[in-house]
């Protein structure tokens, strides 16, 4: 009898009393903690997430989405008039995994193999200033900025050490900065002693671009972990 009900289990769960093991049940489909990235900072229609998972069929956004959402992570909503589209939003309990997103990416980041060239969605970027900012470096500065990635507009703030973003106009920023995910990452986390050149040559910065700069040094990848000897 025992047997048989082993043999029963679903292949694609892990079956173990471990919360990591449960995590992986929820999230570890090809695709799936992506999405959830891509959700981190507020609702997205169908098509943008699309747009922004380079590689993800629709078929298999479609799959993800309703596995999350049968799970409890994901909730399906839609916009008030004149809007009036359907988005996707996660759950209070589903915006919860952004310490475990964040985590991971930090850890991952430590591999040698880790290519920085790669493509990077807008939301990508923003929640890696979360992960990768240092407050001790900010002290206790007040700033504002903005970040535009084509018609996508994020709001960066950081006050007593804590730096927030909301994907919003920027509205009060000190400088809002333009250009691709791609370029602001290579000029926040490049060597320190060429940020301001390939801030002129990657990106386009209205307003205080001295405070740009400053930003830019808030922040650090982690060392490289070692491979181990051949």
């Amino acid at each position: 009898m025992q047997l048989e009900k082993v043999t029963n289990r679903s292949p694609r769960r892990y079956h173990d009393a471990c919360g990591a093991a449960l995590g992986l049940d929820l999230l570890g489909e090809r695709w799936a903690l992506l999405v959830v990235r891509e959700l981190m900072l507020g609702p997205r229609r169908f098509g943008d997430l699309r747009a922004d998972l380079c590689g993800l069929s629709a078929n298999v956004l479609t799959q993800r989405l309703e596995s999350l959402e049968a799970a409890g992570v994901v909730t399906r909503r839609r916009l008030p008039p004149p809007a009036s589209v359907q988005v996707y939003d996660l759950t209070a309990w589903g915006r919860e995994a952004e310490p475990v997103i964040c985590a991971l990416g930090r850890w991952a980041a430590r591999s040698p193999d880790h290519d920085p060239t790669l493509p990077l969605s807008p939301v990508s970027m923003m929640l890696s200033l979360r992960t990768m900012f240092d407050p001790a470096k900010a002290g206790d500065v007040l700033m504002a900025l903005g970040f535009r990635f084509g018609e996508t507009t994020f709001r960066v703030c950081v006050a007593d050490g804590v730096l927030t973003v909301q994907r919003t106009i920027p509205e009060g920023a000190a400088v809002v900065v333009e250009g691709t995910p791609e370029a602001v990452a290579a000029v926040i986390y490049g060597d320190a002693s060429g940020t301001a050149a390939r801030a002129r040559e990657l990106l386009k910065i209205e307003g205080d671009a001295a405070a740009f700069l400053r930003f830019a040094g808030w922040f650090e990848l982690p060392p490289k972990a070692e491979k181990p000897a051949a």
